[in-house]
């Protein structure tokens, strides 16, 4: 009785880390059709983004609720505890880079209706491709319990942090050269806040993997002291 209790407690744990890869790979497509739609002004992908955060929505929730019943009625001990409290984590990150998929898709709306003013760039679409790529691999490590490659996640945010000042600096130079862009501008700025913000949640996915897999919380820590508490090699 004891083996099949255990049994069956497991393969709840694995249908749960299966449901929050599903909302991953689910959350993961949101952000690309967002960002096509920025730079392609495609009304119908826009408004199938904002429609679909619903479903993002209704992810988050049905996982919640997975994660309190099995607490309520298995009363985990310390490892599979551990394993609980990082689902929970990682499916509010995933949820959050749903709604910054969503704010992406409402400023292309606007931008693309009128018409006017600054157009999505090169370094807007290479800047979404980063953030992409960096929750893509996210996931990766998460699935995996992969330490090593949740560790060079947190070393390629700051690649993504610094192309998006990049991109700060050059749309506050357009606004600056020609008043009439400010408007649009200040939506630019709003959207690649956006994709700068889905990074910074695919890093928490990254850190909440070192907690499964290492048993660290190493959230709020510097990353050459995270590095070093995971063996990792230092950034150059």
């Amino acid at each position: 009785m004891v083996d099949h209790t255990m049994r069956q407690y497991d393969t709840e744990l694995d249908q749960i880390r299966t449901r929050v890869l599903q909302m991953g790979g689910y959350v993961e497509q949101q952000v690309v059709l967002a960002l096509d739609g920025l730079q392609d002004g495609d009304e119908q992908l826009i408004e199938r983004v904002i429609e679909n955060d619903r479903q993002v929505n209704a992810y988050e929730v049905e996982l919640d609720e997975a994660c309190t019943q099995i607490i309520a009625r298995r009363q985990p001990a310390a490892n599979d505890l551990r394993s609980i409290l990082s689902v929970f984590r990682v499916v509010t990150d995933l949820e959050r880079i749903g709604d910054e998929a969503k704010k992406i898709a409402k400023v292309a709306r606007k931008i693309h209706v009128t018409g006017e003013g600054l157009r999505p760039s090169v370094q807007t679409k290479h800047l979404g491709a980063m953030a992409v790529q960096a929750l893509r691999k996210s996931l990766d490590a998460f699935a995996r319990q992969d330490i090593d490659a949740a560790a060079e996640i947190l070393k390629e945010d700051k690649d993504l942090d610094s192309e998006f000042k990049v991109m700060m600096r050059l749309l506050v130079t357009y606004m600056m050269e020609d008043p009439r862009t400010i408007s649009r501008g200040i939506d630019m700025l709003f959207a690649a806040k956006a994709i700068e913000r889905i990074g910074d949640h695919a890093k928490n996915v990254a850190e909440n993997t070192i907690f499964l897999a290492h048993g660290k919380d190493v959230r709020h820590v510097g990353l050459e002291a995270v590095l070093r508490e995971v063996g990792h090699d230092l950034p150059k």
